[in-house]
């Protein structure tokens, strides 16, 4: 048996760490996805690069899924990449004329599972707004405001922290975002979120804008402040989350995406349709938006399960 496929994998390898220059441990995660290839190769005496088909792609990408006894499964992620290094070889071996064809063209990595997005229910997100200082400080009141803004329109954190007074409108109760690519969306603003925002602007950030005079520099057009007057970074807008959860006893890890996700959740719970909310967050396409209905229909599973007299077996 012609054994062409290895020296074609080391030949490879040695183009990614010279003329790529990829890290150290970039080259190591190449080496080890191809080693497996190269040994499921031997195991089905596929070893002449002229002879591997899509078909022996394919399989070798169950065989990383299902496993063995000398091979645990693997994640679909960790399944994905390895044929994605599989892929890469086979183009550089068809491009260098290593062989005539390129049969993993047409293959494609495992999917990996839809991961459904975390959110709080509502009396948690209750108890997290709760837990901001109900002090009358600049940045007790900012902490109020943007945690309150975040849940109230299900702004991403950067949406918030990119905000300028220019882009609100609370006497109308609307508020200018600018999302992904630079698309602007108009959004309503709740009760309470304007409640927040008025009681900020008026009496919270006018102390911290004052930093920035005592610098002497110009003064920012941000909504949202930190110490020294400037715009509030996303890190910090993260920190006022994160302690606010802290404080509220909140166990469930709490992200920089976790009041979008419940504010989008909430929506969809009660009665919103999906188109509504895909505007809303500013989504360009409703797919995106669909994951987030898998939690509902989770849900109403869970209450029919639990409700209707002929739910259990």
């Amino acid at each position: 048996m012609v054994d062409s496929l290895t020296p074609a994998i080391a030949t490879y390898l040695d183009h990614l760490a010279i003329e790529r220059a990829l890290s150290k441990n970039t080259l190591s995660s190449y080496r080890r996805d191809l080693s497996r290839y190269a040994e499921f190769s031997a195991r089905t005496s596929t070893l002449d690069i002229a002879a591997v088909s899509s078909t022996h792609i394919i399989d070798f990408s169950a065989w990383l899924r299902e496993g063995d006894d000398e091979h645990p499964p693997l994640a679909a992620s960790s399944a994905a990449r390895t044929v994605v290094a599989v892929r890469g070889f086979h183009k550089f071996a068809a491009s260098e004329g290593l062989t005539t064809a390129d049969p993993a063209a047409e293959v494609k990595p495992p999917t990996p599972p839809r991961r459904l997005p975390k959110a709080l229910s509502i009396s948690q997100v209750e108890a997290l707004l709760a837990a901001v200082s109900d002090g009358r400080s600049g940045r007790e009141l900012r902490d109020q405001a943007l945690l309150e803004f975040l849940y109230g329109t299900g702004a991403r954190i950067s949406e918030a922290t990119g905000l300028d007074v220019d882009d609100l409108d609370i006497d109308a109760g609307a508020v200018r975002l600018s999302g992904k690519g630079g698309k602007q969306r108009m959004v309503p603003l709740g009760r309470y979120a304007q409640q927040a925002l008025g009681n900020y602007l008026t009496a919270g950030r006018p102390g911290l804008s004052a930093g920035s005079k005592s610098a002497g520099s110009k003064n920012s057009p941000a909504v949202f402040l930190n110490v020294r007057g400037t715009r509030l970074s996303r890190q910090s807008a993260w920190l006022v989350l994160r302690e606010a959860a802290e404080r509220a006893g909140i166990k469930a890890e709490v992200s920089p995406h976790t009041l979008r996700h419940s504010f989008a959740t909430h929506l969809l719970d009660g009665g919103a349709d999906v188109r509504v909310v895909q505007e809303l967050l500013g989504h360009s396409s409703v797919t995106t938006t669909q994951i987030y209905t898998l939690v509902t229909v989770d849900k109403l599973r869970e209450v029919y399960a639990a409700s209707h007299p002929r739910a259990l077996g």
